[in-house]
């Protein structure tokens, strides 16, 4: 395509939870190399949304606070989930928001990128909460 045809198209990329790595070191390698591309498309005139999963992180956060509030010397309370998903967005977004930043700068696009922490408000009656299959964690 010519420039022309893509200057101001917007794209939606969904990254998975679980191509996000199984570490935060390995999570800042994925989103170097996801970057790359990211930073590609915005070079193109893209407007580029970016949203991620986040189950194997929320559930090392989930794990990590529940082995920790079991230690009467470490004091460190349960987290309710609903803050660990925050936390795992807030730290997934702020891996990713540099990543891109940073390619952008080495391609001379000097534009802001924004994290957004968001909520999705769900239906209590929705019928798959009586057989929840979605996992959280290492699966």
């Amino acid at each position: 395509m010519l420039q022309s045809e893509l200057d101001g198209k917007r794209v939606v990329v969904a990254l998975g939870g679980n191509a996000l790595g199984e570490t935060p070191g390995e999570q800042l390698k994925l989103l170097e190399n996801t970057s790359k591309n990211l930073a590609h498309m915005v070079k193109e005139g893209i407007n580029v949304v970016v949203t991620h999963g986040n189950g194997p992180q929320v559930g090392i956060i989930d794990e990590a606070f529940e082995v920790a509030s079991k230690d009467k010397d470490a004091q460190v309370p349960p987290m309710p989930l609903s803050d660990c998903n925050a936390m795992s967005q807030g730290y997934i977004g702020y891996d990713l928001q540099n990543a891109l930043r940073e390619e952008m700068l080495n391609r001379g696009i000097d534009e802001p990128v924004v994290t957004m922490v968001t909520q999705v408000e769900v239906d209590p009656n929705d019928p798959a909460f009586n057989d929840p299959s979605k996992p959280i964690g290492k699966f």
